[in-house]
């Protein structure tokens, strides 16, 4: 069933943070499937604005803005043409709970 692993899939993620936001889970999913894409491709197709999507970011990366630790599930890199861009690419972290959502949704 679908629906069962999609829901199989969030809880996956929320084992890392039990409150794990649904904009969150978006942008992992969407760098996920774009790895390497820049920061403002992901605040473009998720509607999102550069302060919403820099907080998301530190928080998937390593600060959280709110004191505590961020995931490491993602990791910003300078754009070396323009260094106020950040592109987005998966920690082996991220790609570890990559797989394991698409094994929660082939379940």
């Amino acid at each position: 069933d679908t629906l069962n692993g999609l829901f199989e899939a969030i809880q996956v993620m929320r084992l890392l943070d039990r409150e794990f936001p649904a904009q969150m889970m978006a942008i992992l999913i969407y760098v996920a499937s774009h790895n390497g894409c820049h920061k403002q491709s992901v605040e473009q197709a998720l509607g999102l604005s550069t302060a919403a999507g820099s907080h998301a970011t530190d928080a998937l990366a390593g600060r959280h803005r709110l004191g505590k630790p961020g995931l490491g599930l993602i990791k910003k890199i300078e754009d070396p043409s323009n260094r106020r861009r950040k592109f987005l690419v998966l920690t082996e972290k991220g790609k570890h709970l990559v797989r394991q959502l698409k094994q929660a949704l082939e379940s």
